[in-house]
């Protein structure tokens, strides 16, 4: 099929890989049609576990023979045979496949064998039961759709439906990173049916049927309900479990009822906690940074440790110990965002970099610098007032904040300030945010070239006289 959403999974280091299991995730759902009744079949192909060949000295593909046999006690409603293809690629990757038969009601027995065309000898084969009943003017449902992915489309694909691109969740399995579960369910006949605004109720429940997270939403009866849902499941614990998706009249009364079990894997639930001595870090984002950007990464978060995990991690980049580094980096991103941890470190990567190339001095990187330091830290100022040509002192900035959350203070200023006047090179000088460098002279260091203007005498005066174009301490109070 055209349209197939690709999934790259890791770069080919040489093409013919021995596979010795098709590893095909087959699933269906069955709808109602305005003139005939059809059933959707998913098909999803893991390229890991078929052989890719080269097509030329760049690029490869895979391709599985699909035999489809729809039966009803021995004889055979429907017969399909195709070969779907992955696209040329640079890469191993996953590729899926959608096809829609139309059936008549009844119940039916679904076949189907898959074969690697380039490893005859892998082949997978399937068996399972699937019963189509949509006749009458009763209310009824689909089957429900787990996604892997939604969004609007306005094409014509076969994963378009609705306006919709739904590609299906292979396998009904939710890994480590899954934050979310949607899904998707159609209610026929409604207009038929009832003759009010109905109730749609959608919930987990686990083994013991305690409802885990649940739902619900209004709808007016019309003859197709299109229902599309996202669930948060970021804090379902890993397990088996079953989607139901019931829809109710005004006074409560049952009148249909759809259930789909899925299973979930959430080792990160309390990532205080997470014991990464049986992960394979070869399966993780961290994996493919290499000596440098591991470097990079780790030094960008040091603002963001504990003095403790500083001392820690100078001492894995000191010795080089990549592994320990991978590890360390992925344990620290799956305590911020256990559901989505790369996610979480590339967006946070993006800041690491602009503020490495705005605060960039000297043989530093701009986040190791006390003005990118700083901005890690805390986020960006509220406010910045810079200034250069002030008599007595060298270029300064005043950096504001309205809030810092780590301290639960308000209205707290930095000043930075350039005593070598070398470009850029500016310290720390003052704070009033706990735990930072707190300087009660610091107008008098400021001011350093003009030592007969310090109120009291020279080593216990805190501040200056209030002379012409002597700012700071009026840009830190009107801030």
């Amino acid at each position: 099929m055209k349209n197939m959403h690709l999934l790259l999974l890791l770069p080919l280091l040489g093409w013919a890989l021995g596979a010795t299991a098709i590893d095909a995730g087959l699933s269906y759902a069955t709808f109602k049609g305005i003139d005939q009744h059809y059933i959707e079949v998913y098909l999803h192909i893991a390229g890991k576990s078929v052989t890719f060949v080269p097509v030329n000295d760049s690029l490869g593909q895979a391709g599985v023979e699909v035999l489809l046999v729809f039966k009803k006690g021995e004889e055979i409603v429907k017969f399909d045979k195709f070969q779907l293809n992955s696209p040329v690629t640079p890469r191993i990757l996953d590729f899926i496949d959608l096809k829609r038969y139309t059936l008549a009601d009844g119940t039916y027995q679904l076949l189907v064998s898959v074969k690697d065309v380039n490893n005859p000898e892998n082949t997978k084969e399937y068996s399972t039961q699937c019963t189509m009943a949509f006749d009458g003017e009763a209310l009824m449902q689909s089957d429900i759709q787990l996604l892997a992915a939604v969004h609007k489309d306005e094409g014509t694909g076969p994963f378009v439906k609705n306006g919709l691109y739904m590609e299906p969740l292979p396998h009904n399995f939710y890994g480590k990173y899954a934050s979310t579960l949607a899904f998707y369910n159609e209610i026929y006949q409604a207009d038929k049916a009832i003759a009010e605004d109905y109730a749609v109720s959608y919930f987990i429940e686990d083994g013991n049927a305690k409802i885990m997270v649940i739902g619900h939403k209004r709808q007016k009866p019309n003859a197709l309900n299109p229902i599309l849902m996202q669930m948060d499941i970021a804090s379902l614990p890993s397990g088996n479990y079953t989607l139901v998706v019931e829809v109710r009249n005004k006074t409560k009364q049952l009148l249909s009822r759809k259930s789909v079990f899925f299973q979930r894997s959430n080792p990160y639930l309390n990532a205080q906690q997470i014991d990464l001595s049986g992960v394979n870090i070869a399966d993780e984002f961290v994996s493919r940074l290499d000596k440098k950007a591991l470097d990079y990464s780790l030094r960008a978060i040091t603002p963001l440790l504990p003095p403790n995990d500083v001392e820690v991690v100078n001492l894995m980049l000191k010795n080089d110990s990549l592994n320990a580094q991978r590890m360390y980096l992925l344990s620290y991103w799956l305590q911020k965002s256990p559901t989505a941890p790369q996610f979480a470190y590339e967006k946070f990567m993006e800041v690491a970099r602009a503020v490495d190339k705005e605060f960039h001095s000297g043989f530093r990187y701009g986040f190791e610098t006390d003005r990118g330091y700083v901005y890690i830290k805390y986020g960006q100022p509220n406010d910045i007032e810079r200034r250069e040509t002030e008599p007595s002192a060298p270029p300064y900035e005043v950096w504001s904040y309205n809030e810092i959350p780590q301290t639960r203070q308000n209205n707290v200023r930095f000043i930075f300030y350039n005593p070598s006047l070398a470009a850029e090179d500016f310290i720390l000088l003052h704070s009033d945010v706990v735990g930072e460098v707190n300087n009660p002279q610091w107008m008098r260091e400021l001011y350093r070239d003009a030592p007969n203007d310090i109120d009291g005498n020279y080593f216990d005066g805190t501040g200056v006289q209030d002379n012409f174009n002597r700012n700071a301490n009026r840009v830190i109070k009107d801030n």
